[in-house]
Order: structure tokens, then sequence, then C-alpha cells
């Protein structure tokens, strides 16, 4: 059922959407831009100069104290223990049985203090489930209100940063950030600038006090005007991430997949000792999953759509596609779906058959990213 406008909520950049004329939509709880000039336009921008995101409905999520670290360790797959000051992860939460509750970005900023970003239709449901599973004690805040998150992606998004702050973003490894001094970025009492991103090009991710957002967004767009920065809605994020072949929550993972199957075996370290899900995964692991997320790219013309059945050659369904979309970049209906775990449906070069409402697609398995070479 589609929300109701009146139910929405806004981010701190909604007038600056506005007056750049995008096109708004609900999501996650939300009203935010789909696209300004066009999904397609918007996607060659960042593939190749800049794009400037609002991703200020993501939610932001303080762990605070002495066993920040243990609470942290035991909340997800990943292992915390591999981080430092000045360095993030990607991981997801599960349930006991291994179903993904959420995927997650988790910021260490110091040996007392991590940053958790969830996404934003999860928000209530994962704070919920992080103070139900403390009994280290952290002291958990919720700043996703407080908070704006805007993610400049693509080959000049550093060129683009330097000129609005004095941090050498370029010294800023992947999956490291910079904790600004406060008042040193536009004034912010917290400001985050993280080599993160979602579109499968170079970029940081921007977080910073709610109140400055919109001081922040007209200077970048100001200064990367030269660099032919252009801003970006959700359907560009969505059409890059999936040729990035990144997992979206709510269609790639959910509650009834584990990360086992799809494809986050690297962010599930069985090893590290013992956390939420970890009993269920390993009996996973050792029985080996019964399907696999796959990527595959369409032979012929048409677009595979989340919900379309992955069929045999005698037309029996086998799998779902989860993700789907016209790539730009290859001009060819590309997506993720999942198929049984076994080498004659996951390897790459296996020819697929994408049950679509007007009739069969032909499709290869092909490994992300689609769009490199």
């Amino acid at each position: 059922m589609e929300e109701s406008s009146t139910a929405l909520k806004r981010t701190p950049l909604y007038d600056q959407h506005v007056a750049l004329g995008a096109r708004m939509m609900a999501f996650g709880g939300f009203e935010m831009p789909v696209q300004y000039t066009g999904i397609i336009d918007e996607h060659r921008a960042v593939r190749e100069r800049a794009g400037l995101f609002d991703v200020s409905h993501m939610g932001e999520i303080f762990a605070r104290g002495p066993r920040a670290f243990d609470f942290v360790q035991h909340l997800v797959t990943n292992d915390a223990a591999r981080l430092h000051d000045g360095r993030a992860m990607y991981t997801c939460m599960c349930r006991p049985d291994g179903g993904i509750l959420d995927d997650l970005l988790v910021y260490r900023l110091d040996e007392e203090e991590y940053l958790l970003v969830v996404n934003a239709a999860n928000i209530e449901k994962d704070l919920a489930w992080m103070q139900a599973h403390n009994p280290m004690g952290a002291v958990l805040e919720d700043a996703s209100d407080a908070l704006a998150l805007l993610a400049l992606q693509g080959p000049r998004a550093f060129d683009i940063a330097r000129a609005i702050t004095d941090v050498d973003v370029s010294a800023i490894p992947y999956y490291r950030f910079t904790r600004v001094p406060p008042g040193a970025f536009f004034g912010c009492t917290f400001a985050l600038l993280s080599h993160t991103g979602y579109t499968g090009e170079p970029g940081l991710e921007i977080y910073c006090d709610a109140e400055q957002a919109p001081a922040v967004w007209d200077a970048l767009l100001t200064v990367g005007e030269p660099y032919g920065l252009q801003p970006a809605g959700l359907g560009a994020r969505d059409t890059l991430r999936l040729e990035a072949g990144y997992c979206l929550y709510g269609n790639d993972i959910t509650e009834e997949t584990n990360p086992l199957e799809a494809g986050l075996g690297w962010i599930t370290k069985l090893d590290k000792g013992d956390f939420i899900g970890r009993e269920a995964l390993q009996a996973i692991r050792d029985a080996g999953p019964r399907r696999r997320l796959v990527g595959f790219v369409a032979d012929g013309r048409g677009i595979p759509r989340p919900g379309y059945a992955i069929e045999d050659e005698a037309g029996t369904p086998v799998g779902t596609v989860t993700s789907g979309t016209l790539s730009p970049v290859l001009q060819r209906g590309i997506g993720l779906g999942y198929v049984p775990n076994d080498p004659a449906w996951t390897k790459p070069g296996t020819p697929l058959r994408i049950a679509t409402r007007r009739g069969t697609l032909a499709a290869t398995v092909h490994r992300p990213p689609f769009h490199k070479k």
C-alpha cells in the first residue's frame, strides 16, 4: 500500500529538492527525490563526473560505553575486532535463525563509541532489536533526526570535496573516515567524511548536523558546477547500485534470506566468537546453502523485474528475480535473483530463462559488477 503523503517525513534538504524541480516519492517513510533531470542522465553523471545524493533518510544510532565493542561484536556478523579508530565496515544483523534483519555500516569513532548506520525503513525495528539484545549495557542513542547524510559520488567527487574542506579527503583510504573537529566543517558540532558509497564509483559520504545540511548541499553544487556535478535521486541510486552488484534490503536481502546464500559470506565471520545467528549460520555453511543469489545480463530486449520467475528449460520455476533494471551503461537488462545452489545454475556464462509479462527473456549468469570490463 502506498504511504500517505501526510504521514511521510522530510529530510532537511526537502526545500532544496523542490527548488531544483525534483520529482518526489514515498520511500522508507520519507518524501524523497526520485529524479531531477532524469534517471539515465543522473546515472551517467555519476559514472562520468559526479552526482550528489540526499540520503538523510538513513538511520544513525550511536553505541557508547565501556562495553560498546562487546555489544557491536555480539550484534553483527562481521568482526568488529578488525576495526580501529577511523575505520568502517559493512556488515549485517541477523535473527537467531540466520535471517537478515538489516545490512548496515559500523564506524568506530573510538574504543567506547561506535556509529551504526541502518536503512531508513528499519530504524524503529533495528533500534528495538538493539535495545532487546544489549545485556552489555551499551548506551544507545538514535540520532537519525539530528544528522543528515549526503553522498558525493563519481570520478570527480574528491576534486569537488577539496573545495569545501581543509581535510585532505584524497588521503582517506577506502572504508576509512575522518571525524572533523566541532565547528571546523560549516560550523557543525558533528561532521564525518567517509570514503564509502553505494554506486560503484569513488566518493564520500558526508555526515553533518541536520540544520547545516542545506548549506553543505548548496556549497557542493556551487563548487561542483565546473566539474559537471549534478543532483541525483533515488532512481539513479538504484540503477547505479545494481550495476555495481550491491544488494538492496527488502529486495535481495530480507529476514527470509541469510547472508551465506546472498553472497555475503565475506562479512560473516563464524570464527570471531559468538554472535546472534552464528549457530544457525554455521549449520547452513556446513550443509551448504540451498540457493544462491546470482547476477545476470539479458541476452535480448527486455527488462527483468523483481518477482519474475527464473525457469529451467522446461519452463518450471526454479528461482526468483529480486532486482532488475535496464543498465544505462550496457543498454541491456541486468538483474539479481536466487537460483538453486548448483554450478548448473550459478556458474558465470550459464543460460537462464526469465518469465516476463511479454514472454520468456533469455539471460546469462554474470558476476557483478556489470558496468566494468
